[in-house]
């Protein structure tokens, strides 16, 4: 612990809408402390009922609240000018307690002016050491929690991005021009025509095709690395092996039945059957 003191707090400390959050639930803590543990035998001091001693002490409690109110305002601005390291947080937090405590020792001696004001003090500082410490620490566990959950959705957001945009796949020509964008969900093969290649797609549920100059070799070589499913067949054919639902072996050789209605078969030619059993086995 004593290696991170010198270590910048976490910003969510700081953040104006923490700081809402946290004088409010201490603010509640502590009224709801007085009224339970009542501290100094409290509710002896006057004949009053209940509800009045309720109101007496929300008062108290929200004049005492001011000093974390305010000392938060200065907190706020000052780590604006520069980070507040966490000797220093806890320094201040210390200061907080001290001030508080003497805001109700004075309180408390004007009330009972025949106590000993130094012992007052003294149950003060632990009377509001319970009252802050443990709204502070219910607070920090719950701001960081907040603050990873906001970091794990913007890394999922992130990768589900990136993932998106990995789905897409690029044609490009023999210039690296690129010349079309298809989604992996639509894409079904390729196939070799001379020096030009053509792209089998589905387009609104219909099989489209999109000819680029280039060679099945060059686009293999491109795609061996982020497109694994897209692999060779056949000397005049590349597929997308995810739309590969049947592969069957006839007299006159090994075909692949690809998903959608109207799609041709592919053939597969005897120098890459191996490849393609250990994909599906």
């Amino acid at each position: 612990m004593i290696r991170y003191m010198g270590n910048n707090i976490p910003d969510y400390l700081n953040e104006k809408k923490n700081i809402i959050r946290l004088v409010i639930f201490t603010s509640a803590f502590a009224l709801v402390f007085i009224n339970i543990y009542t501290p100094f035998g409290s509710e002896q001091w006057y004949d009053v009922s209940k509800f009045r001693y309720f109101v007496f002490s929300s008062l108290i409690i929200l004049t005492g609240v001011l000093v974390v109110v305010i000392s938060r305002i200065i907190m706020y601005y000052v780590s604006k000018k520069r980070p507040i390291l966490y000797r220093q947080y806890f320094l201040w937090i210390a200061a907080e307690i001290f001030f508080m405590a003497l805001f109700y020792t004075l309180y408390s001696h004007v009330v009972k002016g025949d106590r000993d004001i130094m012992e007052v003090f003294k149950q003060s500082v632990k009377n509001t050491s319970l009252v802050l410490l443990l709204p502070y620490s219910v607070s920090w566990l719950y701001f960081s929690w907040m603050d990873q959950s906001k970091r794990l959705e913007k890394i999922e957001e992130e990768a589900s991005a990136v993932e998106s945009k990995a789905r897409m796949i690029p044609f490009r020509d023999e210039k690296g021009e690129l010349r079309l964008t298809v989604s992996s969900d639509n894409f079904l093969f390729l196939e070799a025509a001379d020096n030009y290649v053509n792209i089998n797609y589905l387009n609104k549920g219909v099989v489209s095709g999109f000819m680029i100059r280039n060679s099945l070799k060059n686009i293999e070589e491109a795609f061996a690395d982020q497109y694994k499913t897209i692999i060779r067949c056949h000397r005049s054919y590349m597929v997308n092996f995810e739309k590969v639902k049947i592969m069957r072996r006839e007299k006159t050789g090994v075909f692949l039945e690809l998903e959608g209605e109207k799609i041709k078969d592919i053939p597969v030619s005897k120098t890459y059957i191996a490849r393609l059993t250990e994909l599906l086995f």
